[in-house]
């Protein structure tokens, strides 16, 4: 997987799928359209960590900060960010693509998730999403895991909202 290529050690990992009746192209072009305003859940979790709404696009995304690190069409998506998660600004970074996988500043953390694609079949395939996160150092670990230990439901729950939404876009077809 790409996401190995910029992130291939990592304190933090989750990760998620699902099954979807749809071939692996359909299902690739409604992940790289997800719109996240699809779900009130996620559009509430966003206004609560004081993000902005246009973020609620992949575009949207990267327009707010995200950087893309890899766009393999009906493989895998990768995106990934710096920045100090675990303070109310977030303290973002910016980074390119190319600089990415070499950071290591202490006292940052870099995250990368991305939404992954495997045929099943013609018309099915498998869809994950994984999330990693890497601390450089013990003072930004620690920091981290205590944000983590409050976040991480909640991260999850987005994650298996973009599944759906996702699955529900792919299976509806064009």
């Amino acid at each position: 997987m790409r996401i190995d290529h910029f992130l291939p050690r990592y304190d933090i990992m989750a990760r998620y799928e699902t099954t979807v009746q749809a071939s692996v192209k359909r299902t690739y072009a409604a992940a790289r359209h997800l719109d996240m305003r699809r779900s009130t859940s996620i559009r509430m979790l966003y206004r609560l960590r004081g993000m902005p709404a246009k973020g609620l696009t992949l575009d949207g995304m990267i327009d707010t900060g995200f950087v893309l690190l890899a766009d393999a069409a009906g493989q895998e998506i990768v995106l990934g960010l710096v920045g100090r998660f675990w303070t109310p600004s977030g303290y973002l970074e910016k980074v390119d693509a190319a600089g990415f996988a070499a950071f290591h500043q202490p006292g940052l953390a870099k995250a990368a998730f991305n939404i992954a694609f495997t045929p099943l079949s013609d018309a099915s395939s498998r869809v994950t999403t994984q999330t990693r996160v890497y601390c450089p150092d013990n003072t930004s670990r620690r920091r981290f895991r205590r944000y983590w230990m409050l976040i991480s439901p909640f991260s999850g729950w987005i994650r298996k909202e973009w599944l759906k939404i996702i699955k529900a876009r792919a299976e509806q077809g064009p």
